[in-house]
C-alpha cells in the first residue's frame, strides 16, 4: 500500500470536503478503514461522506449496535465499529461478508478484523494536530485506489 494524499490541517469544512471527493467514485466491494485515536474523528468523517453520498436522515454512530446499514443509497453502504468486539469471530455476525458484497463498508477499528479484510482496501487515517480543531487525514491504498483516486 502506498500513500495516496495527505490533508493538513482539515477543521470540519475540510474534513466535509475529503469526504466529498468520494461521491461519483464508490462502489459495491469498496471496503474503507477509518483509522485514528479516539475522537480523531473517523466517526465523524464516515458521517460526512454519508452526507454527501445523499443520506438526509440522523447518522447515529455504529459503537453499541456495531453496524449501522444505508441501504437506500446508491451504491449501499454499512458503517462499522469494531471497537467492543471481543474476539475475531464475532464480526462474522454482523455480515461482514455480505457487506464486502454488495456495499461499500466503512470500517471503524478494522485491524480487529484484519484476518477478513481484502487486500485492495483503503486506509483513511486520522491523526490530531497541535491545534485541537484540526486533523491530518492521509489516504493509503493499493493502484486501484491510486488510479480512482488520482484526481485527488
Amino acid at each position: 500500500m502506498k500513500k495516496i494524499a495527505l490533508y493538513e490541517d482539515c477543521d470540519e469544512d475540510g474534513v466535509m470536503q475529503v469526504a466529498k471527493r468520494f461521491v461519483g467514485i464508490l462502489s459495491c466491494g469498496d471496503v474503507i478503514s477509518l483509522k485514528g485515536d479516539l475522537g480523531a474523528g473517523k466517526t465523524f468523517f464516515a458521517k460526512a461522506l454519508l452526507k454527501m453520498l445523499g443520506y438526509k436522515g440522523e447518522v447515529p454512530s455504529p459503537t453499541f449496535p456495531l453496524v449501522q446499514v444505508y441501504e437506500e443509497l446508491t451504491p449501499p453502504v454499512w458503517h462499522f465499529d469494531l471497537y467492543r468486539l471481543k474476539t475475531e469471530e464475532e464480526v462474522y455476525e454482523l455480515g461482514i461478508e455480505e457487506a464486502f458484497l454488495n456495499a461499500v463498508s466503512l470500517i471503524e477499528w478494522a485491524e480487529k478484523a484484519s484476518h477478513v479484510l481484502p487486500k485492495d482496501l483503503l486506509e483513511i487515517n486520522i491523526t490530531f494536530t497541535d491545534n485541537d480543531n484540526t486533523r491530518h487525514i492521509t489516504l493509503t491504498g493499493n493502484e486501484k485506489w491510486q488510479t480512482r483516486l488520482k484526481s485527488f
